[in-house]
């Protein structure tokens, strides 16, 4: 195939999944109305089932729900008649993926969920399907045309079924009033989580803590500096109250202003009143000051004591920049 050629078939299949997945906003309807508020006042799980690919699509749709406050789980439909079964409780809703509608693994299974009186929600392209006429809501995901040229291996179908899940996904997290911070309960390892409940108390903790009196020689103040390589070290007086800090640059500004160093002390080239963090902040709040003050190092003080240094580096190692 001509490179021409590859580009112009990858665009016709984003051409037509992008007009199928368009067209599925004719589909949404009451029937669609009515899976969001089963799921959302269902007293049970969703269990979601399919089979070849569709049950991969099923997997995701699992996934996004769990994660977005809709307890689910996956089960395979060639696997439900062989004990999978087990899997569904009395108040479980179960949600059939298929494109035909007619695979004999679905037929097998769905003759069970009704007796069991079980809810059930088919995502199905064929509304004619016996999966269509047995269950009780159907979700159109007719496509006119697969990606694929030979118009047989599931590529728009499979499409369509994804987004029709993700509708529902957002649907209902927006009856559940589902936040960010909700997210993130889910997400505590990821940079989202991490974003909404790292605090600066849990990243400072892990660095030293310089200090100097402001009677400090210019000697003890490099020396401190350099020991604990955070490029800075805090001003405190007796009772590590924090009265200023000083910096790598001020130190360079300090030689590039004096011939003499050897009267200098601390008081007299620190930055006085710093910006300071209260460790119970949270991490994207000594962010937000990093960003806003071009600065990249933060005294941490509570009740006016000094309690030690956050650095920029801390919130890179942990991905939230």
């Amino acid at each position: 195939m001509e490179k021409t050629n590859i580009i112009k078939s990858a665009i016709e299949s984003i051409r037509l999944q992008a007009e199928s997945i368009n067209y599925l906003q004719n589909f949404i309807d009451e029937n669609f109305e009515n899976a969001v508020n089963s799921i959302n006042d269902s007293k049970g799980r969703v269990v979601i089932t399919g089979i070849g690919k569709s049950a991969i699509i099923a997997q995701k749709i699992v996934a996004t729900f769990n994660s977005t406050g809709t307890p689910s789980l996956f089960m395979h439909a060639a696997d439900a008649t062989h004990g999978d079964l087990g899997m569904i409780q009395s108040n479980d809703i179960v949600i059939v993926i298929s494109k035909s509608g007619e695979s004999p693994e679905i037929k097998s299974l769905v003759p069970f969920i009704k007796s069991t009186q079980n809810k059930c929600i088919a995502i199905v392209g064929n509304m004619n399907s016996f999966l269509a006429k047995q269950a009780d809501i159907v979700l159109n995901s007719t496509v006119q045309q697969e990606a694929c040229p030979n118009n047989l291996a599931p590529t728009t179908s499979t499409t369509a079924q994804l987004v029709i899940g993700d509708a529902l996904s957002v649907c209902l997290m927006n009856l559940k009033n589902f936040s960010g911070k909700d997210f993130a309960k889910f997400h505590p390892g990821g940079n989202l989580g991490k974003r909404l409940f790292l605090k600066v108390s849990d990243l400072y903790v892990l660095n030293s803590k310089p200090q100097v009196l402001p009677i400090a020689t210019i000697k003890e103040v490099i020396v401190e500096i350099t020991k604990h390589r955070l490029g800075v070290t805090a001003m405190v007086n007796e009772s590590d109250e924090l009265l200023g800090i000083i910096t790598d640059g001020d130190l360079r500004r300090m030689l590039e202003q004096n011939d003499s160093i050897i009267k200098i002390l601390a008081k007299d080239i620190a930055t006085l009143n710093p910006k300071h963090i209260h460790p119970e902040s949270l991490a994207v709040d000594a962010l937000d000051m990093f960003q806003q003050f071009d600065i990249t190092q933060i005294p941490v003080v509570k009740n006016n004591t000094y309690l030690g240094i956050i650095h920029l580096h801390d919130l890179i190692k942990e991905g939230i920049l």
